[in-house]
């Protein structure tokens, strides 16, 4: 019997396990046994995997994060040299014939140079931040949305009756998706976001002039990864095996600005890891399905090197080393609509 691996890399998002269950499912229909690798690269690295049948996937279509765990992990910049060869001596130890990497840019990246290697890698596209190139959303994103749309919405009635600024800080490291579909469907205020210059003085004239025509009240909706004077807001200095910085804080720093510079009493409210918990969204679900099933039809096909895609409402393939190269970010004119609803 051939055999399928499956492992899911980098952040949890909402929709992960309908992927596996999807794979699962599909896999099974063709006559292939399914293996799964725990926490990501680290697994296959390790060969610590669990078997995934019928009864492992049953029940987690509405659960969030992964059954298998994720990791961070990175075999191409990790401390032991000997990280790919160990993943190479996994697909032979098993007799893997195929393996199914769920995850972004960084997850996708490793892909990428495995099957250019030579290994039978395909791809789904996971990204909470909805910016990975080459497919007009990934899962988790729909969910993270609607989440904050809720809280934006919730700080509404706070604001209002304080009298305060309220500012927002919404995932985004170097897209600001999230911040902004989020800003425009909770009606905040003023949207900033990583791919335009942040304007402290512009900020707290709209908040002014908002307020001088009677308004008591004002929703900030920042992404974590917008920067202040040029530079990433950080918590700490330490870099992931991606060689990322932990982002985080711009909203507190933005927050102070804003109340030292209006005079208005301003709050801050960070959702963090809200935003990634909790059952995914019916679109979610069902985009996670779709890719699942996809993915094994690649692996039927032999089309390594391939990644599954939403273009319109078709899943598609395309090239993994498409997708990782360039980052999707929010294009200037869609920013630019948006600043039709400031102040």
């Amino acid at each position: 019997m051939k055999k399928i691996g499956i492992l899911t890399g980098g952040g949890d998002c909402p929709g992960l396990n309908a992927v596996i269950r999807a794979a699962v499912r599909k896999s099974i229909q063709a006559g292939w046994e399914v293996i799964g690798f725990k926490n990501g690269w680290k697994g296959i690295i390790n060969n610590e995997y669990v078997s995934l049948d019928h009864n492992a996937v049953s029940g987690i279509l509405h659960r969030g994060g992964t059954i298998l765990g994720t990791s961070r992990t990175n075999p191409y910049n990790d401390d032991d040299s000997t990280s790919v060869d160990k993943i190479k001596n996994t697909f032979k130890e098993n007799g893997m014939d195929a393996l199914i990497a769920i995850g972004g840019e960084d997850t996708l990246g490793v892909a990428n140079k495995l099957a250019q290697e030579g290994l039978p890698v395909v791809g789904v596209p996971k990204t909470i931040d909805n910016d990975l190139n080459c497919t007009d959303y990934t899962f988790g994103f729909d969910t993270a949305l609607n989440i904050a749309t809720e809280c934006i919405d919730r700080l509404h009635s706070t604001a209002e009756s304080h009298n305060r600024v309220m500012v927002v800080e919404i995932m985004g490291r170097h897209a600001g998706w999230i911040a902004l579909e989020a800003g425009l469907a909770g009606g905040a205020d003023v949207i900033l976001i990583p791919e335009e210059k942040v304007n402290i003085e512009e900020v707290c004239n709209l908040i002014k002039k908002r307020h001088s025509r009677g308004k008591t009240f004002s929703i900030i909706a920042v992404a974590e990864g917008a920067q202040l004077d040029n530079q990433d807001v950080t918590t700490e200095e330490d870099l992931d095996q991606f060689g990322h910085v932990r982002l985080g804080g711009i909203g507190n720093q933005l927050g102070k600005m804003i109340e030292d510079k209006t005079g208005f009493e301003t709050r801050v409210t960070v959702l963090g890891h809200i935003q990634r918990g909790g059952t995914p969204t019916a679109f979610d679900r069902v985009l996670g399905t779709r890719f699942g099933v996809k993915a094994v039809e690649l692996i039927l096909a032999g089309k390594w090197g391939r990644m599954t895609s939403l273009q319109g409402n078709k899943i598609v393939d395309v090239p993994i080393q498409d997708a990782v190269g360039v980052l999707k970010t929010v294009p200037e004119e869609y920013y630019n609509m948006a600043k039709v609803f400031f102040g």
